[in-house]
């Protein structure tokens, strides 16, 4: 099979582009009002006189220096295991989007040049705001904290609950939208269903679907977005309440960027071998420079070639940051204080280690979240039961800038 090297296929998409738009001039020669290219919230913008095409790129890079090491523990071996700090580059992110034929039907994909893994690819029809549809592989929308991109948080990375509680990126199909009613009367809905069987899997491994709602109550009218920070700096309060629930069979008990995996105590399975249930509740509130989220977990997962075996775990997390400029004049205009406290509680006989982490950050923005330097300090504390507690420090340096 013949494959088109990826700066070639980009190269050739804006060649395309760009004939779209010579094409268009000849036809038409009035160009007083119009710009072929610019750049703009989503990267550099090549447009279509017509509008009916857009193409969107941008790229992200994300610098990590971290002491005594960068993963958070998982066992207690990680804490007598061998440290070194490290510098990295975390992420290196391209993202291409837009639209094609109407303004209503979009594109996009996300690709990790540094693990050579595609992300995101989707099509999103967008043309009522009540009800939109979309197919391809993207980030469920079951928690906050995993579906704010990692270029968009407020701490260094997402917390140490992070590992067991996320379905990350699934391949199927999801109805979603936003009902802006009077008063009370706001909501935002996603219901979709996917294989289940994570990032990159082409194909199910039974006849077991994943499916998957969420409900988000804008009690106070104004929708919050995937962000972390206030940086809009909210004049008016905006807050929601979401309750979210995920069912799904497959050979994992958990998923990353990497795809279907094993918690802690598990092996990858056989086909439909774990049913795992999940629920989670929700909430989210920014007003005039505050912000805070908050998530409150249960996932329940059942051996069935283990007789039924049933494990309970939970976890939660709770953060909050401050731009203190809004109560103290001499205070940096770009400089956020946050903090974030998150436990898991597993309950297997095989492991019921309790994890808790504590962290502090600072962020400075120099162009909002596409240019930011994040400083973060984090306590880990794991008990477990019948043992010896440990604790370990770690510091981390992140400079994220998307271009």
């Amino acid at each position: 099979m013949y494959f088109i090297a990826p700066n070639r296929f980009l190269i050739a998409i804006i060649l395309f582009f760009l004939s779209l738009d010579s094409f268009g001039q000849q036809n038409n020669m009035d160009t007083a009002n119009y710009t072929p290219v610019k750049y703009g919230e989503k990267g550099f913008e090549l447009r279509t006189r017509d509008n009916k095409f857009l193409l969107q790129i941008q790229s992200r890079l994300q610098f990590r220096f971290a002491t005594p090491e960068d993963q958070d523990p998982v066992t207690f071996d990680d804490f007598n295991g061998k440290r070194a700090a490290t510098f990295s580059i975390n992420r290196a992110r391209l993202k291409v989007g837009g639209h094609a034929f109407k303004p209503w039907l979009k594109y996009y994909w996300e690709y990790e040049l540094s693990q050579a893994n595609l992300l995101n690819f989707t099509i999103t029809i967008d043309k009522w705001e009540w009800l939109k549809f979309q197919v391809g592989q993207w980030k469920v929308e079951y928690t906050r904290e995993r579906r704010i991109s990692s270029g968009e948080q407020q701490m260094v990375d997402r917390s140490v609950i992070n590992r067991a509680f996320t379905v990350d990126r699934q391949q199927g199909a999801s109805i979603y939208g936003h009902i802006e009613g009077k008063g009370l009367a706001n909501f935002n809905y996603w219901v979709a269903v996917a294989t289940g069987t994570g990032r990159g899997s082409r194909e199910n491994d039974d006849n077991h679907l994943m499916y998957f709602g969420r409900i988000q109550w804008n009690f106070l009218g104004p929708y919050l977005d995937f962000e972390g920070s206030d940086l809009e700096i909210h004049q008016h309060p905006a807050a929601e309440i979401a309750i979210s629930g995920i069912t799904n069979r497959s050979p994992y008990t958990r998923f990353s960027q990497a795809g279907g995996g094993s918690l802690e105590g598990y092996e990858n399975g056989l086909p439909g071998q774990y049913r795992v249930n999940q629920a989670n509740i929700e909430t989210a509130f920014k007003y005039k420079g505050f912000s805070w989220q908050s998530e409150f977990h249960w996932k329940q997962i059942i051996d069935k070639d283990a007789n039924s075996k049933t494990d309970n775990l939970h976890g939660y997390y709770v953060e909050a940051g401050f731009f203190f400029h809004q109560l103290v004049n001499w205070w940096p205009e770009p400089l956020e204080v946050a903090a974030r406290n998150a436990g898991y509680m597993p309950n297997r006989e095989a492991d019921q280690t309790k994890k808790r982490e504590t962290s502090f950050a600072t962020n400075w923005f120099f162009n909002g979240h596409k240019n930011k330097v994040t400083a973060e300090v984090s306590y880990f504390n794991y008990d477990k039961t019948g043992g010896v507690p440990a604790d370990q420090w770690r510091f981390r340096l992140q400079w994220d800038i998307s271009l």
